[in-house]
């Protein structure tokens, strides 16, 4: 081989005058055109022969078995098609997602059909302004919707779901650092209690409240007996969620801070807390869902009132679920539009509690508020004000110190 047949490697630099090709972005995404159509064309081919079953083969008429017959035979004939394409893994690994968003979809859509029927249904009272600030003191089970609303309802569903969280926002975050933190055979004990508790029938509730409270006391029912019945109920849910959150932080956070000198409880207070504030507001909310929905321990504790009485201390008072519930039972049609609507009314203050909570404890660990971080500026700035005031009382001593020397 002679020197000639020796090829150097060179290297092409792309001149300033040559036209800029365009980036071509590479897709990442599991969806491919083949799978898109054997979706389709599984579900037409499950819909057709399902209809020539219901039809021509089979005396079936039931829509509802229309559907779950259409479902099967859309899994069979999916696989089938996904089958001819891909190895076993993928094949079932896509079934796993067919069923999976099949069954997400079907979630969807009875939240949408109970949340959309609840407003149809509620429409004649919703667009009446005075449902929203009278009460039902002057108007009858003939009265129009023109008369009477959910006033007294809406205050004391508020009064009585804020004493519950009240009472079970400390003693549940309280006990999910005892029973996460402060391992034993009492916390075992208590663990079991929780979980037992968590099952705990809402009528029980009502009648512990009642025979404790009520009974025992001598106390008359009231909107405070009914908050101390739905904290019955909620602290184990939001104790149980809160202990899963708080086990979930790694345990490598609660070593760093031991090792620079922490105590237990400044740990927990400003390294676990912090870490798992998103889910212990989840656990609230948790709790919250199951407390403010209920009606036999308000019913039991708090009774039923026409009229509006804002002190829970004392009187009946009702709420919004129970207001629901007397309303539906009579059986008129006026009576049974403004339950609905208060049903409704629930939904939408429900609502803005979750988005109230997750405004105030969804922030990640370590994310600032808008407050917190002016405070640390301001902090920033004291801080170098007293550096700049601590150097200059030091550079006179500093300059004596090397004139002596010198």
């Amino acid at each position: 081989m002679t020197v000639t047949d020796v090829r150097v490697a060179e290297t092409h630099l792309p001149r300033r005058d040559e036209p800029a090709v365009p980036e071509v972005r590479r897709t990442i995404s599991n969806t491919r055109r083949s799978g898109v159509f054997a979706v389709i064309g599984a579900a037409a081919s499950a819909i057709a022969l399902s209809s020539v079953i219901f039809t021509q083969l089979a005396p079936f008429d039931a829509i509802l078995g229309f559907v779950v017959v259409s479902y099967l035979l859309f899994l069979g004939i999916y696989t089938l098609l996904v089958s001819l394409d891909e190895s076993g893994p993928t094949v079932r690994d896509r079934l796993a997602a067919a069923l999976i968003h099949s069954l997400a979809f079907v979630m969807l859509i009875g939240l949408v059909l109970v949340v959309g029927y609840t407003f149809w249904r509620g429409r004649q009272a919703l667009v009446h302004l005075n449902f929203y600030y009278e009460d039902m003191g002057l108007a009858g089970p003939l009265q129009p919707l023109s008369v009477g609303g959910v006033k007294h309802a809406i205050v004391g569903t508020l009064e009585q779901i804020g004493i519950a969280l009240a009472i079970t926002i400390p003693l549940g975050i309280v006990g999910a650092v005892f029973l996460s933190e402060v391992p034993g055979p009492f916390s075992r004990f208590v663990r079991i209690i929780v979980e037992a508790m968590t099952a705990l029938p809402s009528i029980v509730a009502g009648l512990f409240i009642f025979a404790m409270v009520i009974l025992g006391l001598g106390v008359d029912k009231s909107g405070m007996a009914a908050g101390l019945a739905l904290s019955v109920m909620m602290l184990p849910i939001i104790i149980r969620a809160a202990d899963v959150v708080i086990r979930l932080v790694p345990g490598t956070l609660r070593e760093a801070a031991l090792a620079l000198g922490a105590s237990q409880w400044r740990t927990i207070w400003h390294v676990v807390l912090p870490t798992a504030r998103s889910g212990i507001t989840t656990a609230v909310i948790l709790g919250t869902a199951r407390g403010i929905g209920e009606t036999s321990p308000v019913l039991l504790t708090a009774g039923f009132a026409q009229t509006l009485n804002a002190n829970p201390a004392s009187g009946a008072q009702t709420s919004l679920p129970l207001y629901t519930f007397q309303m539906v039972r009579t059986g008129e049609p006026g009576l049974i539009a403004r339950a609905f609507g208060a049903a409704a009314v629930l939904m939408v203050l429900v609502l803005l509690l979750f988005v109230f909570a997750r405004l105030i404890g969804g922030r990640a660990p370590g994310q600032l508020s808008r407050g917190q971080r002016r405070r640390r500026a301001r902090g920033s700035r004291r801080d170098a004000v007293r550096f700049a005031a601590r150097d200059n009382a030091r550079r006179p001593d500093l300059l004596h110190t090397d004139k002596a020397g010198s």
